[in-house]
């Protein structure tokens, strides 16, 4: 089984810059894809990016050029570096991982508790 911890969420202002980390522990080596992804008060999930084991990257539109996802495999981690930032980055955003069960070959959608990133002024 796969658990994964965020940190790095918090306070920033407009045009600032934060980065975001998720680690992963348990079963670490069942982790293929991974991403992130953002909830702002009254608004639905979204996608922001992801990140394929061997390294291939999406993002969404809206954060396209200031945003970038990234994985250290040796440290089990994955890291969002948000650039650029403005008010409407502002959300709960959350860590996510698709794994293998161990011993099948059964697919987990593993999710983090999330971490608020807020910003203003």
């Amino acid at each position: 089984q796969v658990q994964l911890v965020e940190s790095g969420g918090g306070l920033v202002q407009p045009g600032g810059s934060l980065r975001l980390s998720c680690a992963a522990s348990g079963s670490i080596f069942s982790i293929y894809n991974m991403g992130w992804y953002r909830q702002a008060s009254g608004k639905q999930r979204e996608l922001v990016a992801t990140i394929t084991s061997g390294g291939s990257t999406d993002y969404a539109d809206s954060v396209k050029g200031r945003f970038t996802i990234s994985r250290d495999n040796a440290k089990s981690t994955m890291y969002l570096q948000m650039n650029s930032l403005n008010p409407e980055d502002t959300a709960v955003y959350f860590c996510h991982a698709q794994t293998v069960v161990p011993l099948t070959t059964r697919n987990l959608e593993v999710w983090g508790q999330g971490t608020l990133v807020t910003v203003s002024s």
